[in-house]
């Protein structure tokens, strides 16, 4: 008898295989379920009222949106590629001139050879338009490279012969290779004329102020030339030193030197924007150097 009372002792509540087989179930299938059954509901967008503040909380303030959020923005593509229409006419020199060059070329500022000053451009002209019109593109000294903007290095090449000309150069605009008027392109370098120096553009029309530009827009036309570099004593954009003091002026004033001109800097930067495109310009380079 005692030997039976022993036994029973230590006889546990599994006594056959299928009793075994539902506990290994219990304690390992179930659990598994449970667990794709919470994580479901997790990433749910679907949840009951309240259910996104528990879950905030019990993230540490971080939702599952905010982690998707961070997760598109570390798999954001780094550069944007620009898809501009090749056959859209060409912009003329004398408004890629006053759009993009004036800034400093009407002026002189930073050493910049002034317009039609035939004495700072005769050495220039005698590079060559190939030698100028690579300047201009790729950048030299205090100018910033000139391409990748809103011209294209055509239209580029047309301000510089625009400027040229006017200086006493007799070089032919260029023109896009393949053109969509079917006309053969002329090459992009200088052609002696043995006529009269080619003919002034048109002024350009009052559509050649840019259009419902933002002032950032306006920035990279017209102010990008001087402030991105700090020519001629210009604030850089973004130093908050050089641009505090002009900042307690306050916007009024900033907004007026910049359509009267000061300094090196001529009136409107010598863009033909408006005066509520050149506020905009002016808040957006405050609202960057703040």
């Amino acid at each position: 008898m005692s030997d039976s009372t022993h036994d029973e002792a230590h006889t546990g509540p599994i006594r056959t295989p299928k009793q075994l087989l539902l506990t290994v179930i219990f304690s390992f299938v179930v659990p598994v379920f449970v667990i794709i059954g919470l994580v479901t509901y997790v990433v749910s967008d679907t949840k009951p009222a309240g259910s996104l503040q528990a879950e905030k909380q019990a993230l540490g303030g971080v939702t599952p949106q905010d982690l998707d959020r961070g997760v598109a923005e570390r798999i954001r593509k780094v550069g944007t590629v620009e898809i501009r229409d090749a056959n859209r006419p060409l912009r003329a020199g004398a408004e890629v001139y006053k759009v993009q060059c004036a800034a400093c070329h009407a002026t002189g500022a930073a050493n910049a050879p002034k317009f039609a000053d035939a004495g700072a451009w005769s050495a220039r002209i005698a590079t060559g338009l190939d030698a100028l019109v690579q300047s201009a593109i790729k950048g030299k000294g205090a100018m910033p490279p000139q391409a990748g903007g809103d011209f294209d290095d055509v239209e580029i090449a047309r301000g510089v012969v625009h400027m040229a000309n006017a200086a006493g150069g007799k070089f032919a605009e260029p023109q896009r290779a393949g053109a969509a008027n079917g006309q053969p392109a002329a090459a992009a370098t200088p052609v002696a004329a043995a006529a009269a120096p080619a003919p002034a553009p048109a002024a350009p029309a009052a559509a050649a102020a840019p259009a419902a530009a933002g002032g950032e827009a306006l920035y990279k036309q017209s102010c990008m030339a001087c402030h991105a570099a700090g020519v001629a004593g210009a604030p850089k954009l973004g130093d908050k030193a050089a641009w505090a003091p002009r900042i307690a002026q306050g916007m009024p004033a900033l907004v007026q030197n910049a359509l009267k001109g000061k300094g090196a800097m001529p009136p409107k930067g010598a863009s033909t924007a408006s005066d509520a495109e050149i506020k905009a310009a002016v808040e957006y380079m405050v609202g960057a150097s703040k």
